[in-house]
């Protein structure tokens, strides 16, 4: 009797782990009758029927990350390329991710690869190494229309890595020295030229500004010797008067002037080297008198009033 009592509570544990299905957040289970798809089993609890039911395919409803494995590319400039991806999916679809292809993920890693070869093949190694964004788009929008049918969808496809062979990153750095020195070159250059014009504006600037001054020093230099010749004229007419009166000591004034100039000029010459002494330095001291007495006469007649002397006999 309680062999039976312990086999019912087996068979009716049997039955209840058969027939009540749990599923977890982030999965979903398809359900089969006879090996037939029925239904989706979402996260939560579900009821089959014993024996007649059960769990197909568990499928995971998160985002996966899959890598897609490293291989040569040739680009269109025969230039040999090591690529390897990853790609960022999710289902969609548990019926038709179950049951519209054998090895989803074989399959993703597979259309990845093709794609990839075909993406990279039709660009030149300077786009390839240059336009990895425009790759990514195009295998993301490539690859994901291939997948619909999967009921996946393919978030984003991102190209890993990019190596070229030795020999061309060998000659791209031989090229991008060059190219950095000739850039140094255009800029030490343009330095040199910049600092030639200036240098030639400071000539110019100088230059004009010498020129006014020099200008402005021949008007002054003008304006002093027709001031000295107006001076000049006047004392020289001044003795001129002096003289066609009969003044003796205006024709002494006038020689004397005369005198000192010449030994003025005696003295300072360059090729000079003996100053001759007049012998009579009398005569000279005379003279210097002469000349007194004639500014002293001619102060007295400028401040005394002229009164007629009659002449006599």
């Amino acid at each position: 009797m309680d062999f039976v009592v312990i086999v019912l509570v087996v068979m009716a544990l049997v039955l209840a782990f058969s027939a009540i299905k749990v599923v977890p957040q982030g999965r979903q289970y398809t359900a089969e009758r006879f090996g037939r798809y029925i239904r989706t089993l979402r996260p939560g609890i579900s009821f089959l029927i014993p024996f007649v039911d059960r769990v197909g395919r568990r499928l995971s409803m998160m985002e996966t990350v899959l890598d897609v494995p490293r291989q040569d590319v040739i680009t269109k400039d025969n230039a040999v390329v090591s690529v390897d991806a990853v790609v960022f999916i999710q289902i969609i679809d548990a019926a038709k991710a179950a049951y519209e292809v054998e090895n989803l993920k074989l399959a993703i890693q597979n259309l990845c690869m093709t794609n990839t070869r075909t993406v990279v093949g039709s660009m030149d190694l300077d786009e390839v190494l240059s336009q990895r964004d425009s790759i990514n788009a195009r295998l993301l929008g490539v690859v994901d229309s291939a997948t619909d049918a999967w009921g996946t969808k393919v978030m984003r496809v991102e190209i890993k890595d990019l190596s070229p062979p030795a020999d061309i990153i060998q000659s791209m750095a031989r090229q991008m020295k060059a190219e950095r020195e000739r850039r140094a070159q255009i800029l030490e250059a343009e330095g040199d030229k910049q600092a030639a014009i200036l240098r030639a504006e400071g000539a110019k600037q100088s230059a004009i500004l010498q020129a006014e001054g020099r200008r402005e020093a021949a008007f002054r230099d003008a304006e002093a010797r027709e001031r000295e010749a107006e001076a000049e004229a006047k004392a020289t007419d001044m003795v001129s008067q002096a003289i066609s009166k009969g003044d003796v000591n205006a024709i002494r004034y006038f020689l004397g002037l005369k005198y000192v100039e010449a030994f003025s000029e005696l003295a300072s010459s360059n090729q000079q080297r003996t100053v001759i002494i007049p012998a009579d330095l009398g005569g000279l001291a005379g003279l210097v008198e002469g000349l007194r007495s004639l500014n002293a006469q001619g102060e007295g007649q400028a401040s005394a009033p002229r009164t007629a002397v009659p002449p006599t006999r």
